[in-house]
């Protein structure tokens, strides 16, 4: 498998003269002084040319691309800044230019964004929700292909550290909400912090679908780990990037990979979209194929993980089960969820949820014993599976009018008061 990726480019090197074709017989039968441009062969064929051209395409990293966004019911422009990096993430705010200070306060909130194969953009739809009533910073995680190999190592505990790091820099009066894969960094990031008496914990952290205990209900992902194990993963699905990429000979886990993975999980959907691309291409419905691109150039655009942090979260997370189990280490130092007493949690599922199973969000309120129960708050999403936690109409609608709720109830308590400690076995 080391080679894999060498294979992959090869294979899109190989692929390139027919792309080009491929353009060119696309953009002569799109030309309104050829005759045959209005015919429906002629629509037939360039439909035929898009689909093939967005099959074997590169898919850039997209933007979030925010221009403005309604606070208070006027429109405000909206601009993208910097405020942290690494070698392997940067944090980025989104601005909003007021034309008179917001009649409610808006509190800082940063999205922690998964690092599980997909860029930070793909929670486009999360930040828009929360940009008129928060101050919003979000993760964005660097593609491990284009960090070169003498930046270092990243790994689980290396996650963690920049999210410490990132908590105190942002500080005080933070909260954070976890998207899926990194409610288990987030939550012992903050009980690390707790564990020493920080007074940069967030005052609260948001856990959405996150696979805090995947031993309550399983689902085939969490199955597929535990069945396999990380020497499995570790000779199937780890590769050398090639020297083509600043990142070269850094081992990581493709995207590609990651990407035929997701696909594979629901195949006749896919099928069935492109399918239906291609009869709305043919018909001329430009606003249904339009729709379409917009869904897949976010869905189709993957980065690569360093192997360091892939194999890691398999076993920790997926394999060993070691943060419920109460085994987790980060470096020398235990993970004990029982120091969390100040930072609240809620924590959120979906109904449908087909990759973090209804309870293993939930999980984190029954591991947090010295954190009091007026700081602790669970929503279940009827309807929705994993995507509609975080995305979608009843996320605009319901989910993300709950968070802002919880954060404006958790930000107006007083200070919690450090309760002694009740270890759990």
């Amino acid at each position: 498998m080391d080679l894999a990726y060498f294979w992959y480019e090869g294979a899109r090197a190989l692929m390139a003269p027919t792309r080009v074709a491929t353009d060119l017989t696309r953009y002569a039968l799109l030309n309104p002084a050829n005759p045959m441009a209005y015919s429906p062969y002629a629509r037939a064929v360039v439909a035929g040319c898009e689909m093939f051209e967005r099959v074997t395409r590169r898919y850039g990293k997209p933007s979030f691309g925010f221009q403005s966004t309604v606070v208070d019911g006027v429109a405000v422009p909206v601009t993208e800044r910097v405020v942290w990096e690494r070698p392997f993430c940067r944090v980025v705010t989104f601005d909003r230019g007021f034309l008179r200070p917001p009649a409610e306060p808006q509190p800082k909130l940063l999205i922690v964004a998964p690092m599980s194969g997909h860029y930070a953009t793909l929670l486009r739809g999360t930040v828009e929700a929360m940009l008129p009533n928060h101050q919003v910073f979000i993760t964005d995680w660097m593609d491990a292909r284009m960090v070169p190999i003498t930046r270092g190592r990243f790994d689980l505990d290396t996650y963690i550290d920049y999210l410490q790091q990132i908590f105190v820099d942002l500080g005080p009066d933070l909260h954070v909400m976890a998207v899926c894969q990194p409610a288990v960094p987030v939550i012992a990031a903050v009980a690390l912090m707790e564990a020493r008496n920080a007074p940069t914990v967030p005052v609260s952290m948001t856990l959405m679908g996150g696979p805090i205990d995947t031993r309550r209900s399983p689902t085939a992902v969490n199955c597929l780990a535990q069945e396999r194990g990380q020497a499995w993963f570790e000779k199937n699905t780890i590769a050398y990037v090639p020297p083509t990429f600043p990142g070269a000979w850094r081992r990581v886990y493709p995207g590609f990979l990651q990407l035929s993975g997701f696909m594979a999980m629901n195949l006749d959907r896919h099928m069935t979209a492109h399918s239906d691309m291609f009869d709305h291409l043919v018909k001329g419905d430009g606003d249904s194929a339009e729709k379409h691109r917009e869904f897949y150039d976010e869905y189709l655009a993957v980065m690569d993980l360093t192997a360091e942090f892939y194999l890691q979260t398999v076993e920790t997370v997926f394999v060993s089960h070691r943060l419920p189990k109460g085994t987790m280490r980060h470096g020398r130092e235990p993970v004990d969820l029982a120091a969390i007493r100040r930072c609240a949690i809620l924590a959120v599922e979906g109904e449908k949820d087909d990759i973090s199973g209804i309870g293993q969000t939930l999980a984190a309120l029954d591991l947090t014993p010295n954190l009091p129960d007026a700081r602790k708050a669970y929503h279940l999403q009827e309807g929705v599976g994993h995507y509609g936690v975080f995305n979608g109409s009843r996320y605009r609608s319901v989910i993300a009018p709950r968070i802002a709720a919880f954060i404006r109830e958790m930000g107006a308590l007083p200070a919690a008061r450090v309760p002694h400690l009740r270890r759990v076995s």
